[in-house]
């Protein structure tokens, strides 16, 4: 009857290791696709330019896993405590490009918690 208990905590181990994974984006990656948007995000009205929501785009493509998720969001959390930006325009960026993004853009967001998103 111990047996059982042993295959549960293996198993249960297997998917621990298979929930975790390493990113495959990295802070360039995120820096250069939303590049077009920190003028747009630091003294910007209106809609943004179509060259910051391709970027935003490619980002939300590229941040497949939850690793990247989490990447992308401790680069964004990084960038933005780096910049004085209004901070309406980054929380309507992800809806006015037509993306959705797990977390806000915003220098006071907890990334740990994007971990385990798929």
């Amino acid at each position: 009857m111990a047996t059982i208990p042993k295959l549960g905590a293996i198993l249960l181990f297997v998917f621990l290791l298979l929930g975790v994974s390493k990113a495959t984006i990295s802070c360039s990656d995120v820096t250069k696709d939303l590049m077009p948007c920190v003028s747009y995000l630091v003294s910007g009205s209106g809609k943004p330019p179509s060259a910051c929501c391709d970027g935003a785009k490619a980002l939300s493509s590229a941040a497949t896993s939850g690793a990247d998720k989490k990447a992308a969001c401790q680069c964004i959390k990084s960038a933005a405590s780096n910049v004085n930006y209004n901070a309406k325009l980054a929380q309507d960026l992800p809806s006015n490009c037509g993306i959705t993004l797990p977390f806000s853009i915003s220098a006071g967001i907890d990334c740990s918690k994007y971990e385990y998103l798929l």
